[in-house]
């Protein structure tokens, strides 16, 4: 047995022992042993300063009457103590390590509570979960201790204090900074208070103090081995003192027969195994004569094998995700159901792994890691990043007087979680440099679970890292790093070391606002290359907290709504899914290219391809639904009998001898696109039956070209006219078509920047603005009508303020029906135009506010851009106006529908509107607002709806990327100024009355 790096003396320096008589860390466990809540409603006053706090408030006859209440679990904060606080890297406070200001915000808690009194003379521990950043404890007027590490437990023996049967009182003495706030610069909202459980559990004598949970899984020969140690207490004290042996304990488990003595190890000659494919659980316990705790064993075996890491002897390729924890009425004190959602959600996006970025987690959450089937690799509360980003000197990592709360850290979320098969790896923490202290958690942890590797990404030479773990690296480097061509390390040792370990992106395609780009990329060098094992998107959630203005309008806010000295903005709003979990685009995307299986149609060969990305799954555990649909319109479905796909492999069909019907659709029925889907064929613990896992789609027939027929000699000059549409006579610009009045369209090259256009990598839309992108502009050349009188020319120049470059554009109108128009726009560059991206390049015009009815034919249902398009399918869809709009915290460019065929945007109750027909395709956005007023917002609710819908149809957009922390747009994304040519018709649609 390893000993915990465990202390209760006072540091050599002031201020830096993590814990003060707190009992050794064990492992969270439930048992048949009594236990009480305490969490509810506790007395509480909050004081600027630890000097203005109440002296003598953990006595228990003091007077609180005049005291507040505040709900634990909870944050001070987020109830009108103080106000919150985010910051990414800075801290909030000065660097005088360890110590902290005197303006040090204190939570003073008090709870009178009774104990049964069947408790009396039993031993009892008082366990906190979470408590930010530090605190001391009485009980009775007892001081129990006192405890660091805000993620991290921390237990009191309080056998002698406790007084069953009648009040205890409780009391509890939080400080928002301590020395531990050092470590703990994580990329969050400073939030304080105790916000995880509080509990007493009765400790029977004789009972299980603490159980390491032993499971391998032999793939060669499908046997698994077990061993169930139970420890004293004493015996992992680090004091020196040898204490109480174990008490005697049986480990049974009916299932599998076993019922030996704890201690000793079992071998079961077939077992299930675990993996996050299939999250086998055996259910056994650990008995004593006095306690029974239940345990869920998982047979795996987590290893590095040739450079790859295996579960179960198969390589893992990580789907992952960061994962703060957060609500946005609650903070960090979610609760099971919060844990339960996430869970159920990332499941239901093909989601397989989890960091639990910063810290370790709420333990239940890892219970339903185990349950339901993630992958984990379970961080360490440990972030010394303002150091590390600011190159500060002192940085705690390699400073000797910081060991002990080092390892202190490691110990306890080591102890917490052991026994835990989600659990693949340990990780030291995050962004915190390099150091020996470093050094001697890996040590540690190697020493105490040899089982799982450990992961650390800030020590590129990988020393204390089994895995080489990079954030952010960019598509091209992470190819040289699959291939193993990567910038060697200056030392030939360290380098040969470190070529040799499997590679994971622990952080990658930041999903800040509209976004991550480039995920597909990412996805298919993970699969190229053996060494690339994925990776980890950052991050889960929007970590907006949920508000009100001075009017009372609710908003999500951000790093500076509350007035912070220091705060880094909306940086805090980085997630897959918004504040309330509601899953944005960048999550709808995620699912699509993580599919576990890969249905490819190839029309042109006839075939489909069936790949099994599943590491121990076959395909049999789903259904195949198809769909051939004509011109957006079912035309036959049904569902496909194919033999189960094992895991690994792929398997080509011909199409005809699966849907005998792509050869059945008359010509003449327009685009025919065949959708198939792998849905769940029975019910899944995370999911029902039905559930769609994955998709491809091919088009069988294109339509064939047809331009409509133009109008004879239809344009006229006196009033600027063709056919039955109008332009104004000074711009060229069309005002009427038929008797519906528009704007528009004219040249637009502006987007509201995103988050990603808006980042320093990129500096994209800081450019944008230097060269006038958002101000261009319009002089109208010429209005002619051409010679053979069928079309009107304008000719315009587009161009910003004291610049020389502009685009010119000429418009050619032609009539093709009573009320339709056909307009040809070309586009040239002029002049010296920069090096430069444009954000889009289309036409913006201006709609009557009631066509609020949009329906087009095309890819969707949702936005879609030109690096973030893999989840829209064809097909038709329809949507109003406002539910086109993605509301992303921090507005943006949004809501864009990629290659639209034709679309209509008509009055919901009439039908009438404008149809816009493409030649071929278009970009389409439809809002309420104009771009301006999108790109002036700090908060969606600053969004106020005119008079008129608001519509773009882009030539093309610039892509997006991820270069809010990470690497911006590829190139083939970018859009470039150059010659361009478009083609809509225009059409007025009459509906049944007026429009």
């Amino acid at each position: 047995m390893t000993p915990a790096p465990h202390s209760t003396h006072r540091s050599h320096r002031a201020g830096l022992a993590p814990t003060a008589g707190v009992l050794p860390p064990r492992a969270w466990f439930d048992s048949n042993a009594p236990r009480l809540s305490l969490n509810g409603a506790w007395r509480f006053h909050h004081a600027p300063a630890v000097a203005a706090a109440p002296d003598g408030c953990w006595e228990p006859d003091y007077d609180d009457a005049g005291w507040g209440h505040l709900t634990v679990p909870s944050h001070w904060q987020l109830a009108g103590y103080g106000r919150p606080a985010y910051t990414n890297v800075r801290y909030p406070f000065p660097l005088d390590a360890p110590n902290v200001p005197d303006e040090n915000p204190t939570g003073d808690y008090r709870l009178t509570f009774r104990p049964p009194p069947e408790w009396a003379g039993r031993p009892a521990v008082l366990r906190f979960d979470g408590v930010d950043s530090s605190f001391r404890v009485w009980l009775n007027g007892a001081e129990l201790g006192s405890a660091t590490g805000s993620r991290l437990p921390a237990e009191f023996d309080v056998t002698d204090v406790l007084r069953p049967g009648t009040d205890n009182v409780l009391a509890v003495r939080v400080q928002q900074w301590s020395a531990g706030s050092y470590l703990e610069d994580q990329d969050m909202w400073w939030l304080s208070g105790i916000f995880r459980d509080v509990t007493l559990l009765a400790r029977p004598a004789g009972g299980v103090p603490d159980i390491f949970v032993h499971a391998g899984y032999d793939a060669a020969t499908g046997a698994g081995t077990l061993r169930v140690d139970v420890d004293g207490t004493s015996d992992r004290a680090g004091d020196g003192d040898d204490g109480d042996s174990a008490p005697a304990a049986r480990v049974v488990v009916p299932e599998l027969d076993i019922d030996v003595p704890a201690g000793e190890t079992v071998t079961v000659p077939t077992v299930r195994p675990w993996s996050a494919e299939s999250p086998q659980l055996y259910d056994g316990e650990v008995v004593t004569a006095a306690e029974r705790v239940p345990v869920r064993i998982g047979f795996r075996t987590v290893a590095i094998e040739d450079g790859v890491l295996t579960v179960n002897g198969r390589r893992v390729l990580l789907r992952g995700i960061n994962r703060h924890e957060f609500h946005p009425d609650r903070g960090r004190a979610v609760t099971e159901q919060d844990m339960l959602d996430d869970v159920l959600l990332m499941k239901r996006h093909n989601v397989n792994a989890v960091r639990t970025s910063h810290y370790p987690p709420h333990p239940h959450f890892l219970d339903l890691c185990d349950q339901y089937g993630l992958y984990v690799i379970d961080e360490c509360d440990l972030e010394t990043h303002g150091y590390v980003f600011e190159k500060w000197e002192g940085n705690p990592s390699d400073d000797p007087v910081w060991r002990e709360s080092y390892l202190d850290r490691m110990a306890r979320m080591v102890e917490r979680d052991k026994n835990h098969p989600s659990i693949i790896m340990w990780s030291l923490g995050n962004e915190a440099g390099a150091g020996a202290n470093l050094v001697a958690m890996y040590e540690w942890a190697r020493q105490r679970d040899p089982s799982r590797p450990i992961h650390y990404e800030g020590d590129h030479t990988t020393v204390c890292s089994d895995v080489y773990s990079r954030m952010y690296a960019d598509h091209a480097e992470v190819e040289a790093i699959g291939r193993r061509i990567e910038e060697p390390l200056d030392d030939p040792v360290l380098d040969a070391a470190r070529r040799a370990k499997p590679f994971v992106l622990c952080e990658y395609a930041h999903a800040m606002g509209n976004g991550p780009g480039g995920l597909l990329e990412y996805q298919r060098l993970f699969e190229m290359y053996e060494r690339c094992q994925g990776g980890f998107v950052w991050e889960w959630i929007d970590h907006g907290l949920r508000t009100r203005d001075s009017s009372g309008r609710e908003f999500y806010a951000y790093g500076g709504d509350f007035g912070e000295e220091l705060h880094d903005g909306n940086f805090v709003i980085d997630g897959l899914v918004f504040p309330d979990r509601t899953p944005s685009p960048g999550l709808i995307e995620l699912k699509k290219i993580i599919e576990p299986v890969r249905i490819d149609l190839d029309p042109d060969a006839g075939t489909l391809r069936v790949t099994n990305l599943h590491e121990v799954a076959d395909t049999g555990r789903y259904a195949w639904e198809w769909v051939i649909e004509a011109a957006g319109a079912p035309a036959a479905w049904g569902t496909l009998k194919l033999d189960p796909v094992a895991p690994g492999r792929a398997v080509t069909s011909p199409l005809t001898a699966l849907i005998p019907q792509v050869d059945e659709i008359p010509d003449g029925a327009g685009e025919v696109w065949l959708t198939v889907r792998a849905v769940l064929a029975a019910d899944a613990a995370w999911a029902d039956a039905g559930h769609e896992v994955a998709w491809g789609q091919g088009r069988l027939r294109a339509p064939a070209p047809r331009r409509p027929a133009v109008v004879a000699g239809a344009a006229r000059m006196d009033p600027p006219s063709v056919g039955g549409a109008r332009f104004d006579a000074t711009t060229g610009r069309l005002v009427r078509l038929g008797d519906l009045d528009l704007e528009g369209p004219r040249l637009d090259i502006w987007r509201a920047p995103t988050d990603n256009d808006s980042a320093q990598a990129a500096a994209n839309a800081a450019a944008w603005r230097r060269k006038g992108f958002h101000r261009m502009h319009h002089r109208t050349e010429g209005i002619d009508v051409a010679a053979d009188g069928d079309a009107l020319v304008v000719r315009t120049r587009v161009a910003p303020a004291a610049e020389a470059f502009a685009l010119l554009a000429i418009y050619r109108w032609t009539a093709v029906g009573d009320a339709a128009v056909r307009l040809e726009l070309d586009v040239v560059p002029d002049g010296p135009w920069p090096d430069l991206p444009l954000p889009r390049l289309g036409l913006r015009l201006a709609i009557p506010a009631h066509l609020g009815l949009v329906r087009w034919f095309g890819p969707g249902p949702g936005e879609a851009y030109p690096d973030i398009r893999q989840a829209a399918r064809v097909g038709n869809h329809g949507a109003t106006v406002d539910a086109l709009q993605t509301p992303y915290v921090f507005p943006q460019e949004n809501g864009h529908r990629i290659d639209v065929r034709h679309a209509t945007l008509t009055d919901a109750s009439t039908g009438a509107g404008l149809e816009v027909v493409g030649d071929p395709v278009f970009g389409l956005t439809a809002r309420r607002w104009t771009t301006e007023d999108l790109d002036a917002a700090r908060h969606h609710h600053e969004l106020h709806p005119r008079e008129h819908v608001f519509v773009t149809l882009d030539v093309a957009q610039h892509g997006i990327g991820s270069a809010s922390c990470g690497p911006g747009e590829l190139p083939r994304y970018r859009l470039r100024a150059a010659p361009a040519r478009f083609a809509v018709v225009l059409r007025r649609l009459a509906g049944t009355g007026r429009g």
